[in-house]
């Protein structure tokens, strides 16, 4: 009897790989891919991602402050104050904001000072000025009580000397930089971001900026990949259109795996250019392909491969399927590659959303449903767009995408489901 010759995946199976299976099997085979590594400003270092831990050097605040406007105060002179019955301080100095005070508060007397002034010596408390009442330039009534440290932040609360300010594998924001800018560190070593190699496929396929001829159909993928890649932080080197023959594809996929650091390709893992991209996948570095389709809908037809150390991925030429399939395998590996921590890289924003009508599925399969989300008498609603794997504007109308397991054959109206968010 003559053995199967359908494509077997990394693990010698031929039938379809649950797309959990899937992702853990790449994600394992990548983990040991970093990018390089440079020195950066950190005003030039937004969204960036760390490629150390970075370790407080002193403490922040370097000296206790006043969180409010009003009076630095012994809180003990101010216990059981009241309107009724208020304490009464002398008034015998003002904190300068910048400078230190010249003088130290003891019990009876308070200082004026401002948001962020020195706490001066002897005082161990803020009074708001809300709570006080002057009597005259020499005295003034505190109307309620304070417990000491109030109104204070003490030196090191913010952050203290010798504690990790920033973990590697942090994409930088804004407050990240603002904290490194507030201990006096103006250098981050970050990873470089990553290069996309992007090849699209098809005698069919002409750019998008032509007009099609009967038969002809505008690149429309390589648009949408292209900003996906660089939504999630990597850059992209478009290699165009390749003619569907072996030479011509071949030696566009050599070059895309030799110059960048994951390679995809568009159109090769359907009928017509299925076999073309197993081969280049083989021949060009092992452990060769990991897998080869997913039960998943749509996107069933999605290769996915490994040339040494570069990721390679067939993904369908329908552009709903195309995106799911980057959504579920090359999202992570690009996070995963461009040195993000393990819990972002499974990261996806979500709202939990109540079902507006019934979807059915297959079982065996894991189904993405497409929905447009909407807010009425205080929940969220998720209703399906129903479209066609090639109908781009189904992706252009939706909000989000929600999943129906393989063992499940569907979801009921007015069922709660969760919806990971287009970004």
């Amino acid at each position: 009897m003559l053995e199967s010759s359908a494509p077997r995946d990394m693990l010698g199976r031929s039938r379809l790989t649950k797309v959990a299976a899937a992702q853990s099997l790449l994600l394992s085979e990548i983990t040991k891919l970093k990018p390089d590594t440079e020195i950066l400003s950190i005003n030039q270092a937004l969204d960036r991602i760390g490629s150390e831990q970075i370790i407080s050097p002193e403490d922040l605040p370097g000296n206790d402050r006043s969180t409010m406007d009003g009076f630095a105060v012994v809180a003990a002179d101010t216990f059981g104050a009241s309107q009724s019955m208020p304490a009464y301080l002398d008034l015998s100095g003002e904190v300068i904001m910048g400078a230190l005070s010249d003088g130290s508060v003891s019990r009876g007397k308070c200082y004026k000072i401002p948001t962020g002034g020195l706490l001066p010596v002897g005082a161990d408390a803020i009074v708001m000025h809300e709570h006080t009442v002057p009597v005259d330039d020499q005295v003034i009534e505190i109307i309620k009580g304070v417990g000491t440290g109030t109104n204070v932040i003490r030196r090191g609360d913010d952050i203290g000397k010798g504690e990790i300010a920033i973990d590697i594998g942090r994409r930088l924001r804004p407050q990240d930089l603002g904290l490194l800018a507030g201990l006096g560190i103006v250098e981050i070593e970050v990873f470089k971001p990553i290069m996309v190699g992007i090849v699209s496929t098809g005698d069919e396929i002409i750019d998008y900026r032509d007009t099609p001829q009967p038969g002809k159909i505008r690149n429309i993928n390589s648009i949408v990949i292209n900003g996906l890649c660089k939504r999630y932080g990597a850059e992209v080197c478009d290699y165009g259109i390749v003619a569907d023959d072996e030479s011509t594809f071949f030696t566009a996929i050599e070059g895309a795996v030799e110059e960048t650091d994951l390679v995809l390709f568009s159109g090769g893992s359907s009928v017509g250019m299925r076999d073309l991209g197993e081969q280049a996948i083989e021949r060009l570095g092992n452990p060769g392909i990991l897998i080869h389709g997913v039960s998943l809908k749509p996107g069933k037809p999605v290769i996915i491969g490994l040339c040494n150390d570069t990721p390679v991925f067939g993904l369908p030429g329908h552009p709903v399927s195309a995106m799911v399939c980057f959504d579920f395998f090359v999202r992570p590996t690009i996070l995963s590659l461009s040195g993000r921590l393990h819990k972002d890289v499974g990261f996806h924003p979500s709202v939990t959303a109540k079902l507006m009508r019934n979807i059915n599925s297959a079982a065996g399969r894991l189904d993405v449903v497409r929905v447009t989300l909407t807010f009425s008498e205080g929940t969220m609603e998720a209703h399906p767009v129903l479209g066609k794997s090639g109908a781009i504007s189904t992706l252009s109308q939706a909000d989000g995408y929600f999943l129906i397991d393989e063992d499940c054959q569907g979801c009921n109206t007015e069922e709660f489901v969760e919806v990971y968010l287009y970004q």
